[in-house]
């Protein structure tokens, strides 16, 4: 075996809450840098967890990762299987309960939160050696906890940020004012909802769309377009504005960026 990664697409229903989930193997050593996707993620290591030099720590063997404002590399020895879920931005917080905004910034394990319910998922995947069987028992639980769960406050709830984050998605600059009346709400109170299903205040979540936005046209974009055309496209206030903020959020300026890695966009991608 040399390296084994898949996108899985999640069911009909599961769809609103969870963009895709992915399975990685790999006997190969690793060493990856990743930025903040805008989406948190719950992450089972079958072996080696992955070792972050930034945190000087390696992911707990079952890791809840909410989100993240900064740039960290990935590292592994060769002895790699694991499968991540990726939520939509506002969805955790219907599974696990709590505020998203406890996450923020952190990757903590999944054990520390004392949930009999998640502790039982974890026992069930770490026993199931296919990733297809790990994936249909994932899609189980969650499709349980909806059941379980949610209540209509809760789905009201996230539809208001659905339709709120929809709109940032395509004008990444549009002020919280705003976004609040789209979402039906009054300013501080948006504010308040936003920063517990997302994990992050709409101001630092916009910065993330933002940069994600710019990956996108990096990704796709033409040689021809300026640093300049595309700090106006993703809503910067200028090219000093984008460069800074693009450094902050990749460690990297976007011409340096091109030198290391190929620029991906996670959040306006649906690798599925």
């Amino acid at each position: 075996m040399q390296e084994d990664f898949r996108f899985y697409k999640p069911c009909k229903e599961l769809q609103p809450y969870v963009r895709y989930y992915w399975g990685f193997k790999s006997n190969q050593l690793l060493n990856t840098l990743t930025f903040p996707i805008g989406c948190p993620q719950i992450i089972f290591h079958k072996q080696t967890p992955l070792y972050i030099p930034e945190l000087g720590t390696a992911q707990p063997e079952f890791t809840i990762s909410g989100q993240v404002n900064y740039p960290s590399h990935l590292y592994a020895d060769g002895n790699v299987e694991m499968i991540v879920v990726v939520f939509q931005p506002y969805a955790l917080k219907a599974f696990l309960n709590l505020p998203v905004s406890l996450l923020h910034n952190l990757e903590i394990s999944g054990y520390d939160l004392e949930n009999k319910h998640l502790r039982q998922l974890a026992a069930q995947i770490f026993d199931c050696e296919d990733t297809s069987s790990c994936i249909s028992i994932i899609e189980q639980w969650l499709l349980l906890q909806i059941a379980n769960v949610q209540t209509p406050k809760t789905a009201y709830n996230i539809k208001r940020i659905t339709a709120a984050m929809k709109r940032l998605f395509v004008m990444p600059s549009t002020s919280v004012t705003e976004l609040a009346s789209t979402a039906c709400l009054g300013k501080k109170q948006f504010e308040r909802l936003f920063n517990e299903l997302v994990g992050a205040n709409p101001k630092e979540y916009a910065r993330i769309v933002r940069f994600q936005k710019s990956l996108k046209l990096l990704q796709h974009g033409s040689e021809d377009t300026s640093l300049a055309q595309l700090a106006c496209q993703c809503g910067y206030a200028d090219q000093s504005h984008f460069i800074r903020e693009f450094r902050r959020f990749s460690g990297y300026t976007p011409l340096s960026l091109l030198n290391v890695c190929k620029p991906y966009s996670d959040l306006f991608n649906n690798p599925t």
